[in-house]
């Protein structure tokens, strides 16, 4: 039986080195809940203190309304897909995915019934008499994920599944795997660096940094309103202009301003900002105004032409790996080559508008 989970100001610390400073998040029943961030934020160190397998300094776990600290991992009811499948080789697929039943009070027509409609969920059961060493690596990744539901854990966690695939398999198998979720209903807490994964699989995602959630909310939420500069560059692409607030006018040069109307939460204030625009939030000014830019380079990506542009005078903050502008093939008239200058206007109901320090100033944008 699934449950919900509460993570309540818990602390990681490895010796002198604190790596969850004080964290908090509710996890709904029957949710898939990403933790998303770049490599040594805490989401495997959070995960596996969820699991059991890291101990607690200080805080609290709970599974519905049972604290669950003090319970050893393998008491916990959890189910654990990792990285690296982790299946027996020795085994059939039957006798992989059959493992944790023979330490449940079951009899052999239960588990057999349960290995047979795991099978099927998962789409495996034509294999299930050969080795893994006759699988394919998403085929041993729905072995793993097999013998982690089989057993009607309360909780599914998941560890950088998919990260040993092929781009490919990496498609199908995210797919696979939140259709499955769906389908058992299972609480899912799922790991991941990859951002396209992570938007594509989720209920909700909590994109993490150095320990501390910087935003959790639904993918379209965490990629159109992110909470802060942090978020808007690491999900996704955003160029970051140096520009000036003024009510409700962002101004990005002399002659080139929007008007936001009420997009600005109230109180917003006046003065410098910084303003993130996502490379198809551009369109091509039909006027006199806007910004102009000449192209840098040209990556041609199928359905999308990339453009790496030169503004002539907005300013963009420092440091940043590219500025990039995006046009859809179906819909542009027009596409341009190296050295060609264009005059670019944004589109005031999609760009995000941060203070000074990184936060965002948008209307009912939370962490």
């Amino acid at each position: 039986m699934s449950v919900s989970i509460h993570v309540q100001n818990v602390v990681k610390r490895y010796g002198q080195t604190t790596i969850i400073p004080d964290l908090s998040v509710d996890i709904e029943n029957g949710e898939f809940f990403t933790l998303l961030g770049p490599s040594g934020c805490g989401k495997t160190t959070l995960l596996r203190m969820i699991a059991g397998f890291n101990s607690i300094e200080a805080g609290t776990i709970l599974f519905d309304d049972q604290v669950i600290n003090a319970i050893p991992a393998h008491k916990r009811n959890i189910g654990m897909v990792f990285q690296n499948y982790a299946v027996f080789p020795h085994l059939t697929v039957r006798k992989n995915v059959e493992y944790g039943l023979q330490f449940r009070a079951l009899s052999k027509q239960e588990r057999d019934e349960r290995v047979e409609d795991i099978l099927k969920t998962v789409r495996i059961e034509e294999y299930q008499d050969r080795l893994p060493e006759r699988l394919s690596g998403g085929q041993q990744q729905r072995v793993a994920l097999a013998r982690a539901i089989v057993v009607h854990p309360n909780v599914l966690l998941m560890d950088e599944p998919l990260s040993n695939l092929d781009a490919k398999l990496r498609v199908e198998m995210r797919a696979a795997i939140r259709d499955i979720q769906k389908k058992v209903g299972i609480t899912t807490v799922y790991v991941t660096h990859d951002q396209e994964e992570a938007l594509c699989i989720s209920d909700r995602i909590a994109v993490m940094r150095e320990g501390v959630i910087q935003q959790i909310d639904a993918p379209q939420v965490i990629y159109s309103r992110p909470f802060n500069t942090f978020v808007a560059t690491f999900i996704g692409h955003s160029n970051l202009f140096e520009t000036t607030l003024s009510g409700q006018e962002l101004r990005f040069t002399p002659d080139y301003s929007v008007d936001l109307g009420a997009l600005l939460r109230e109180g917003a204030g006046e003065g410098r900002a910084t303003t993130g625009v996502r490379p198809e939030e551009f369109c091509l000014s039909t006027s006199d105004r806007g910004l102009v830019a000449s192209i840098a380079k040209v990556t041609f990506l199928g359905r999308y032409v990339n453009y790496e542009i030169d503004f002539k005078e907005a300013k963009l903050l420092p440091e940043q790996a590219s500025i990039e502008f995006s046009q859809d093939i179906g819909t542009a008239k027009t596409l341009y080559k190296t050295g060609d200058v264009i005059r670019l206007a944004v589109n005031p109901e999609k760009i995000n508008v941060f203070t000074e320090s990184g936060e965002s100033l948008m209307h009912g944008v939370h962490r």
